[in-house]
């Protein structure tokens, strides 16, 4: 079995003043000639932007910030994996594993450790106590370099598997959101005896026009599907890409942190709370732009986009029979009577405000239902 070392983030100041240099020169392009974000990112708006994070964004308060969470590496099935791990003060603390989706990454989940692991620190009762677990996914942040073109979901899960063995951890929870929320239940199918219960956001089931399951829909769920609907026709060209050839996608995310930038925003444009007019309404701009950065930093703009490639192929599961619990957010396309046929809900709720970021949108949300959906899982054997 091989060891955990400890691990601390230092990135060379040469690679920040690389980084400074670069925006510096970015080479803009005409702006589209459609208004709005029809077309993509608006030039204007990614300008200014682009300024915040050359000007004023100070990486080095953000990484004295991650390093406040231990973090250790080890190495699973060939592939080095970094992860956050905070063990709670609290005796009695469930452990749970929380994965993180594309275009997220650990970052995503500075708002939500410190309530989930010490909530005697954070107004909440100490009995809903977690040691956090929050491992970066292959090809991600630290878990670098990609080892094989086969990290698909259940591979993964495997991975987690065996890390919260080294970790000492027997029976656990898990959380996740995007890949997280396939990774998520993936444990569970894999261990049903150690995972008590897994909780997801989202969670996407696209039914077939002539799904039977359509004529069970209530108005609002049809109004949901018609929604997924039309992200799929005009939001989903990023996928597409990843999915088929991320290696070409790659020179542009190595080379341009601009072009990592957008990349990234348009996604949290898309995905982020209806309400929210822009990416920095609905999410500190600070935490998007060390989202961002940690993406430039390690070079994982490619190998992170390999992993759509990954899960392509791989097989709908199977139904899962460990308790799940679903939190529904204002930009989810979660629909209960669909996901019911895999997974065994027993816990829903649904939020007016937040999105797909949900761990950086609505954390004290997110927080709250974490805690609620466990509370009756923690003691059942």
């Amino acid at each position: 079995m091989d060891p955990i070392t400890d691990f601390r983030i230092d990135i060379p100041q040469s690679a920040l003043d690389d980084l400074r240099e670069r925006l510096e020169r970015t080479r803009w392009p005409w702006d589209a000639p459609e208004p709005g974000w029809a077309g993509g990112v608006p030039v204007p708006y990614l300008r200014g932007l682009a300024d915040h994070w050359l000007r004023r964004y100070d990486w080095r308060v953000h990484e004295a910030a991650l390093n406040a969470f231990p973090q250790g590496l080890t190495e699973i099935d060939g592939q080095r994996l970094h992860f956050l791990h905070v063990r709670s003060r609290e005796p009695d603390a469930l452990p749970l594993v929380i994965t993180h989706g594309w275009p997220g990454s650990v970052v995503e989940f500075m708002r939500i450790i410190g309530p989930l692991s010490d909530p005697r620190a954070h107004g909440g009762d100490p009995a809903d106590a977690f040691h956090v677990v929050a491992p970066s996914l292959p090809g991600f942040g630290f878990s670098t370099p990609l080892s094989a073109p086969d990290w698909t979901h259940t591979r993964i899960a495997r991975a987690w598997l065996a890390l919260m063995d080294r970790l000492g951890y027997d029976r656990f929870g898990a959380h996740g959101g995007d890949t997280g929320s396939k990774v998520s239940p993936a444990l569970g199918r894999l261990a049903p005896d150690r995972v008590v219960g897994v909780h997801i956001n989202g969670g996407l089931e696209l039914p077939d026009p002539g799904d039977p399951a359509l004529a069970t829909l209530s108005e609002a769920e049809r109004a949901r599907l018609d929604g997924v609907r039309a992200l799929v026709r005009h939001g989903t060209g990023y996928a597409d890409l990843q999915s088929t050839k991320p290696q070409t996608i790659a020179y542009a995310l190595n080379d341009s942190p601009v072009g990592q930038l957008a990349w990234i925003v348009d996604k949290f444009k898309d995905w982020t709370d209806p309400a929210a007019d822009l990416p920095e309404h609905a999410v500190d701009v600070d935490q998007l732009l060390t989202n961002v950065t940690f993406y430039w930093l390690t070079g994982t703009g490619a190998s992170s986009a390999h992993q759509y490639r990954a899960v392509r192929e791989e097989p709908a599961p199977a139904r899962s029979e460990v308790p799940t619990g679903i939190a529904v957010f204002p930009s989810d396309p979660a629909v209960r009577p669909l996901l019911e046929r895999a997974h065994r809900i027993v816990h829903w709720s649904e939020f007016d405000r937040g999105g797909h970021f949900a761990a950086m949108e609505a954390p004290d949300l997110l927080v709250q239902d974490l805690r609620d959906c466990f509370r009756p899982l923690r003691d059942v054997a």
